[in-house]
């Protein structure tokens, strides 16, 4: 009975090694690369004979931009300015903080934390209401109102988001996911005994 458990573990072993290599191929078109490998390894694409190869990375598992904002770094409310154009992923993340401006500190709580997506149009406007993906469980109803109402006021501090017209095309309709985090209650005890 136990040779007969071995047996069903390294038949488990030898499936999920099959649907990995499968996976890996689907990837990396077929090379598949280990840490086993006696030397490092890249998987490449050689189009043609005599042209260089090119690297090969595996498609994203998920197409939207992430950004996390830190109540206790970034707590500005600014307004965007309009006439600077927004032409990279890293001058948005930099507007989306700016325009950050926490709760009071009576009404924070330790280690909140909220996610929201949203989408914006090529116009720098959003494409409908921000959706709350995360929030700290055990959140209380007037906290969870207050910080969602801190979430909508930045972004509408933020809106229009003055895209270039190239990052406008780019930007237009991918998710953008942000995580409000606020520990500022208990950084101020660790730093205040």
């Amino acid at each position: 009975m136990a040779r007969l458990g071995r047996y069903a573990v390294l038949g488990g072993a030898t499936c999920v090694w099959a649907a990995l290599t499968t996976v890996a191929e689907a990837q990396f078109g077929g090379t598949t690369c280990s840490v086993l490998d006696y030397k490092p390894c890249a998987p490449t694409v050689c189009p043609l004979d005599g042209e260089p190869c090119q690297p090969q990375y595996p498609f994203p598992l998920g197409e939207n931009l992430q950004v996390t904002i830190d109540s206790a770094k970034w707590n500005r409310g600014e307004r965007v300015d309009p006439e600077h154009e927004i032409d990279t992923i890293a001058d948005l993340f930099a507007a989306l903080r700016a325009c950050w401006l926490a709760p009071d500190r009576d009404d924070a709580r330790d280690d909140l934390q909220m996610s929201v997506r949203f989408a914006f149009k090529r116009t720098g406007e959003l494409i409908g209401a921000p959706r709350v993906t995360y929030t700290t469980p055990g959140l209380e109803d007037d906290t969870r109102k207050t910080y969602r109402q801190a979430i909508t006021d930045a972004l509408e501090r933020c809106t229009p988001m003055p895209f270039s017209k190239g990052m406008g095309g780019a930007i237009a309709g991918r998710p953008i996911a942000i995580r409000y985090v606020d520990k500022r209650s208990r950084q101020d005890r660790e730093h205040h005994p």
